[in-house]
This record gives structure tokens, sequence and C-alpha cells, in this order.
């Protein structure tokens, strides 16, 4: 699923109307009935309506929502904001219907004082103010009444996009300022603000309305922002050839553990194994190898010469994937193993958790990285990387994406919507995964997915890709069965299987 910027939704609108070819106003027409049904299936006409419409195509979307409405007999209020005496076409053109029908008998146009209705517990409020157009924070009377409409006991509905929230940057919004929706009927597709957390407190339910835009308009637009589905996830999976051996389906090597942190080292090698490589090599502590090779008897452990670090670079002239970073701790001499480890490992490499916050501590060895490098950092690891806090995660993305290409790297932003990060600058956002997955070990299942699925020859993007896909589908199956509250790390590799099936079938 693509995801467009605002501009870009104008320009489908546009092209919409130019080859289906439709009116403006008739697709506003469209729009509105999708609205309508959602509400109706929800709310019976017994609950009192209120609309607060502005004064741009998402007002004249609400009108023509509360006309609707009323012609299903829902008692409608309407409140439109004109204070500059200046409507949209579409607007204006709806409000002539709604006073043309008589249908609607409390309907108030604001031009410059307004006394807000009284907002009950019953009610429902829709909130049409401002759509995907925005691009200031609301200020003055429309923040009040954004303000006073928040803290009413109403249910609030938002059309397309909750009022004072702009469809992709908010770091400088004034978050009072945004409409706490329970409901938003955003129209076509997702926006981009709706994939970080911290706007998930405005959008609430999110419903998404087809109103039927042109197909072949939105394949013709590139997006540099997609949504990974399924039906693509498919499309990239390798079969196993029924003639394959463990020496033509890859060698892995994994550089995790520290002592007493050896629990990394078994996810991360487990999770590799379940993924498809044909063997594995784990390099950890002397330390760790009883309980690597009693967990997981299938790898091959190559122990540090030292009991509790991993201190001195292993030969990886015959691997086809590395991870390294989980559970290594942040010695001195480990650090300096790391990047060595890094530089002379010419197979494909995935740095995780430890491993990213080393790098972290010595800057300048990101310039030294080489290119085609994953890196898979949860938000506080890439701002350590960053050298700096981001004040969001749109700044944060919007870094993360300027250092792909910098480094010429895949940066996975680990989150509800995991986001890779291509140095091409465009970003893959995962669909799938649960808040049981917040747990720890679970960014070290993902590392040895991804590290798998490079040795088995995945292309490094496509590992990305499906390792995400994969590691959230796990998780949500195990979820599904074991509830989230329960879900631990080792779950999500005991249901990798049952993904991988799904996918194949």
């Amino acid at each position: 699923m693509k995801i467009f910027t605002s501009n870009q939704i104008h320009e489908l609108d546009h092209y919409t109307m130019e080859h289906e070819p439709i009116r403006s106003i008739d697709l506003m027409e469209r729009a509105a009935k999708a609205l309508t049904r959602a509400i109706t299936s929800k709310w019976d006409s017994q609950k009192p309506v209120i609309v607060f419409a502005g004064p741009g195509n998402n007002g004249g979307d609400a009108l023509a929502v509360a006309r609707m409405l009323s012609e299903q007999s829902y008692q409608v209020s309407v409140y439109l904001f004109n204070i500059n005496n200046k409507l949209s076409e579409d607007c204006a053109a709806n409000k002539k219907r709604i006073l043309d029908a008589h249908r609607i008998k409390d309907f108030t146009e604001v031009i410059d004082e307004f006394d807000p209705p009284q907002l009950e517990a019953n009610m429902l409020v829709i909130d049409g103010l401002f759509g995907s157009g925005l691009n200031k924070p609301l200020a003055g009377g429309f923040a009040s009444l954004v303000k006073y409409i928040n803290q009413s006991p109403s249910t609030i509905v938002s059309i397309d996009v909750p009022s004072g929230l702009m469809t992709e940057d908010n770091t400088y919004n004034v978050r009072a300022n945004i409409i706490r929706a329970d409901v938003t009927l955003t129209l076509q597709q997702k926006k981009l603000a709706f994939l970080f957390p911290e706007n998930q407190q405005f959008i609430g339910e999110l419903k998404i309305l087809d109103i039927r835009l042109s197909e072949e308009g939105i394949r013709k637009m590139d997006a540099q922002f997609v949504v990974l589905e399924e039906t693509e996830v498919r499309t990239l999976m390798i079969p196993r050839n029924e003639f394959s051996h463990k020496g033509n389906m890859g060698t892995a090597l994994i550089v995790a553990g520290s002592y007493g942190m050896a629990g990394a080292a078994i996810l991360a090698t487990k999770a590799c194994l379940r993924s498809g490589a044909g063997k594995v090599i784990v390099r950890t502590p002397r330390r760790n190898n009883d309980v690597m090779q009693i967990s997981v008897p299938e790898a091959i452990i190559n122990p540090d010469h030292d009991e509790k670090y991993f201190s001195e670079t292993v030969d990886s002239d015959d691997v086809d994937a590395m991870a390294i970073g989980p559970g290594l701790r942040q010695q001195e001499n480990t650090a300096i193993a790391l990047i060595s480890q890094i530089r002379r490992t010419q197979a494909p490499t995935v740095v995780d958790a430890d491993g990213l916050n080393m790098l972290a501590n010595h800057r300048a060895w990101l310039q030294q990285l080489p290119k085609n490098i994953i890196m898979t950092p949860h938000p506080k690891e890439f701002d350590r990387l960053n050298g700096s806090p981001c004040a969001d995660s749109y700044e944060r993305l919007s870094k993360a994406r300027d250092m792909a290409e910098h480094l010429h790297a895949y940066i996975i932003l680990k989150g509800h919507y995991s986001a890779l990060c291509l140095p091409n600058g465009n970003v893959i956002f995962n669909s799938t995964g649960n808040a049981g997955m917040a747990t720890a070990g679970s960014g070290d299942v993902l590392t040895g997915i991804i590290t798998g699925l490079l040795a088995r020859g995945y292309k490094h993007a496509d590992a990305c890709a499906v390792g995400m896909y994969l590691h959230g589908l796990a998780g949500d199956l195990a979820a599904r069965q074991l509830g989230m509250e329960s879900l631990m790390a080792s779950d999500i590799i005991q249901f990798l299987p049952q993904a991988f099936k799904r996918l194949n079938d």
C-alpha cells in the first residue's frame, strides 16, 4: 500500500477527476456516502449529531454527511465556520444543498462571534474543520474550539484527519490544539502521520474508506513511503530446491553474547536456524559454550579466548551472512574487535543492540562501515547513533533516511510500524506485529531471522522486508494463541514455522 503526501493526495484527486471523469462536487458526494455509511453502521439515529465544518473541502465533506444523515432521520445540528467569508467552491455548493433541502433546522454559519453548543455524553461530534491540506498549527478561535471539543464527554469522529494534525510532519505542532478523535474515518489510504506512536492519541480507532480514487493514478504515482502487504511478501519468498543440502543453504556467523547474556546469542541463533540457514556458527565467550551447546545443539560453537567477552575476530571468509551485536556488552576491547570484524567480513552483515551502541560511542567508525550494511536500532539506539535525541518519530525517520542514503545502508527503525529506510531514500513500513512483542529478546530474534534469510541468498532489501514481516507475523500468531501479556521472545521463534508455512502456502 502506497502512502502519499498531502500534495500527492490532491494530485490523485485531480487525476481521478480528469480521467474517470468526475466532477469535484460528485467526488465529494461519493466520499460523503462512504463516510455516512461508516457512521450509520456504528451509531443509530437516536444519537444526536453535532457537525463542525470548516471553510475548505473537509468542511464540504462534513456538510454533505450532515445532509445525508438528516435524510436518514438523524437529528443534526451544523456549525459552519466562515470567519473570512470565503468558502471553497465545493463547500459553498454543499452549504446551498443543505439550505435548499430545508431538512436541517439547526444550521449556524459562524462569521464572527460563536456561542458553542452544550456537548453531552450521548452526542456524536463530527469533526470536519480541517483535513489533509493543513500546513500550520491551529491558533486563535479554532484552537479554542478544538480544546472545547476535546474536553467534552461526546464521542468524536474525525473526517479524513483529526483537525489540527498535519499529514506528515508534526514536529513543531501544538499538540494541545489537535482534535482527539475516538474514531478517524480516513479516505482511501493511511496518512504518514498515522504510523507514528505519538499521534495515536489523536486518531483513536482508524477506519480506511475506499472512495474509488483512480487505480491507474495510484499505480502511476511514485511513493517514497509504502506499507508492506502479504501479497507482496509472498512474491519475495525463495522456494527451497528439492535437491538442497546444508552446504548450499547458506552459512551464517552469529557474533553475540557475553557472560550473563548468553540468552541473546541463543535467541538470535535459534531464529537464524528457523529461518532456513543451512549452518550457523556462533562466536561467543568461552563461558557460554556449555549453555549454547545444550540450548542450540544444531549450532557450531566457536568460543572466544576470553572467558566473558567477545575480544578477537573470527575467520569469516566462508560465511554467507553475519550478525553481530546482541548481548555483547560494551567493553572497549569488544568495541575494537567489533569494528575489526565488520571491516574484515565480506558477507552481508546485520548490526544490532550493543553493536549499535558501540558504534554510537565511536561515531567516526560509521564512515568505515561497508556499503549495504544492515542496522536494526530501536528509537533510543538510533538517537545514540544520530548523536542527539530526536524530537519525535517524524524527525527520527527523516534522520534515518538521511543516514541510510549517506552510508548506503539499510536501517530498520523498530517499532509498531517498523520502518525500513533504504539507500535510495524510500521507506517500507511493516504491517505485522503487536504490543506483546515489546519484550526483551524480540530484537535478537529479528536479527537472527534477517541473518538467516541473507545466508539463504535473499537480497539485502528483500531479507529486511521479509524478515520484518515474518517476525511480526510470528508474533501475531503467537499472540493469537497465547495472548499478548504472556508473549516472550522465544514464542516468536516457536511460531516462525507457522509464519513461513502461511507465506509459502
